[in-house]
């Protein structure tokens, strides 16, 4: 959540540093600002509103002249978004600037630490905090007043920080918030994201826990939290410009539907060798995976979605006991964990603060842990016993599609691979399900190709208040999936139920005119769907079914029928979801919502 960008070189770095916080904008925020730091000391400018405010605001502005500056966009934890509690923040002396992603938990008790020693506050939020007690630490070294005061600090962050008296350089620290290194020539920079440097560079660092980074011109010198210095190997960004770019599409949440067969083709390519699954888990060995005797996959949002297909599926190919859990409530249930536990752990960004804590409980109760993420050298991809990296390229829009379906490939690679090293997958079954593997990425692009029917669907029911989906087994953790893409991006109130719990109350909120999704694409339950939409529709409901092609049971008890391709019951998750994907798109689209940035929410959850 939120974006920081910094610049330390010789380019005049306010129009660098609004270019690059646009880059950011998918994270989500709700007020901007800028400090740079020249001559005659640290100038800032911010405002409440989008970007365009503070390129309003900043336009004019002669003396926000310099070559060493950083800007942020906040998302309101501490305070409401107003001009006075936007970032940077400024200390009473206005010797230190600071922007900060994350939260200050001991904020309070700080606060009343430094008002005891006389410094007043004109914010509502935490960070303000943190560049009073970096003033109140410093004694003309600033690396050693960082060092002090992150000391004190209590909960997450990732902080840029100006020093007036130092105007050639910047600070960078970061704890369980994202925060990269870009290394350029003759300059350097800081960011949230590989997005906002891309243009700039392709070398980065990232930093680890609690390190600082003390960024010059010509140099960067990291230190551990002992002050000692440490050396990272730089990593290079392969992804190019275009691939964070819209490429002509209007969205880029259409563009990264539109890809969903390119990126799992580079998801499972390298890891299909014949008819063999080759994940090379370094830790994760078949014989710890022989010897597991439950499994836990844990995430949040749409990558929990993922992880409820991946449950059902390792359960079902395995015979283990697998439990799909929220990380945000992972920690707070006393999960059973020991040594023969596997925990699988989901997460895009590889960010996502619950996930990141998840995992390390999982690891302090003995667990094994493999993660699947998408970002490389993340904070839960470096902390996991073993990672599986998706290889879904950038993902711009807040909610996510390429990237939920890249999951869902690695999962069924990894349910393959552990059913075969436990003696569960024979040599016939194995090779049938690694066909169908190879054929989905083509699927995947000829069901995109036929999307004229969903946008007309789309045009019947926009207007609609209330949508619900219904499912069975796999459909209903598609269904999960569907109503969260609809609510995220159209702001519609949309609710996911397990079509078999409808008569428990459910079916009391439909009603003439209700719309119902329906997916049908499991045909040992088909049957039963069948019953439940002639259910719905007895109450007035309109029913859109999903289903594989040649079933005409579905065709009959519903008002439309969006088609999928004939294909294996272990991959038809990854078709179902296209469809579901589409139709949220161009309802938020006829709604005229903001689709790549919908509000109150962002790409990177780094708070609890």
């Amino acid at each position: 959540m939120c974006g920081i960008v910094g610049y330390v070189g010789e380019k005049q770095a306010l129009s660098l540093l609004l270019d690059s916080l646009e880059k950011l904008e998918y994270r989500g925020y709700d007020s901007a600002g800028v400090a740079l730091i020249g001559a005659d000391g640290i100038k800032v400018r911010k405002t409440s509103g989008y970007l365009s405010a503070l390129r309003e605001l900043t336009k004019d502005a002669e003396d926000l002249q310099g070559t060493v500056g950083m800007g942020h966009t906040r998302w309101a934890t501490h305070g409401e978004p107003t001009d006075v509690n936007s970032h940077p923040h400024l200390s009473s002396s206005g010797r230190v600037a600071v922007v900060h992603n994350g939260i200050i938990e001991n904020y309070a008790e700080l606060r009343t630490f430094l008002m005891g020693r006389g410094y007043t506050f004109q914010s509502e939020t935490d960070t303000e905090i943190v560049a009073q007690l970096i003033d109140s630490c410093y004694r003309g070294d600033p690396l050693a007043a960082v060092q002090e005061a992150v000391s004190e600090l209590e909960g997450s962050f990732a902080l840029g920080i100006l020093f007036e008296d130092y105007p050639w350089q910047m600070i960078a620290v970061r704890k369980d918030s994202p925060l990269i290194v870009g290394l350029g020539e003759g300059e350097n920079f800081i960011a949230s994201d590989i997005p906002a440097l891309i243009k700039h560079t392709r070398n980065i660092l990232r930093l680890g826990e609690r390190e600082v980074a003390v960024i010059g011109r010509d140099c960067v010198t990291v230190f551990d939290s002992r002050g000692e210095r440490v050396s990272h190997e730089p990593q290079r960004v392969e992804w190019d410009i275009d691939s964070a770019e819209r490429g002509g599409y209007e969205h880029f949440m259409l563009k990264e539907i539109m890809e969903q067969g390119t990126a799992i083709s580079k998801t499972i390519k390298s890891r299909l060798v014949g008819d063999e699954i080759a994940l090379e888990l370094k830790n994760i060995t078949p014989e710890v995976l022989r010897k597991i005797d439950k499994v836990y996959i844990v995430a949040c949002g749409s990558a929990f979605h993922a992880g409820v297909i991946g449950k059902l599926l390792i359960q079902q190919m395995t015979g283990l006991n697998v439990t799909a859990d929220l990380a945000s409530e992972f920690r707070y249930s006393y999960p059973s964990l020991d040594e023969n536990t596997l925990c699988i752990i989901i997460s895009q960004s590889g960010e996502t603060i619950d996930t990141l804590f998840a995992l390390r409980e999982a690891k302090r109760l003995g667990a094994h842990t493999i993660s699947i993420v998408n970002v490389v050298g993340s904070a839960i991809a470096n902390e996991s016993e073993d990672v599986l990296y998706t290889h879904a390229g950038p993902e711009i829009a807040v909610a996510t599609t390429k990237a939920y379906n890249t999951q869902l490939a690695v999962l069924y690679l990894l349910a393959m691979h552990m059913a075969s090293v436990r003696g569960m997958l024979d040599p016939n079954e194995r090779k049938r399900l690694v066909a169908s593997l190879r054929a989905l990425p083509v699927q995947v692009d000829a069901l995109l190709t036929n999307r004229a029917q969903v946008q007309h669907l789309a045009s019947l029911y926009f207007n609609h208040r209330d949508i619900f989906f219904i499912g069975r087994n796999l459909d209903y953790a598609l269904a999960l999936e569907g109503s969260l893409k609809l609510k995220e991006i159209s702001y519609i109130h949309s609710e996911a139920y397990a079509a078999g719990e409808l008569k428990h109350g459910t079916i009391s909120l439909i009603e003439k005119g209700t719309l119902v999704i329906a997916l049908c694409t499991g045909s040992r339950l088909l049957e039963k769907m069948v019953s439940n939409i002639r259910e719905v529709r007895a109450r007035g409901a309109q029913v859109i079914s999903i289903a594989q092609e040649g079933a005409p049971l579905v065709e009959e008890a519903s008002d439309h029928v969006i088609w999928l391709p004939k294909s294996d019951a272990f991959t038809v998750p990854s078709l179902s979801v296209i469809p579901l994907q589409l139709f949220a798109y161009f309802v938020a689209a006829l709604k005229g919502c903001n689709i790549d940035k919908p509000r109150n929410l962002a790409k990177s959850v780094t708070v609890e």
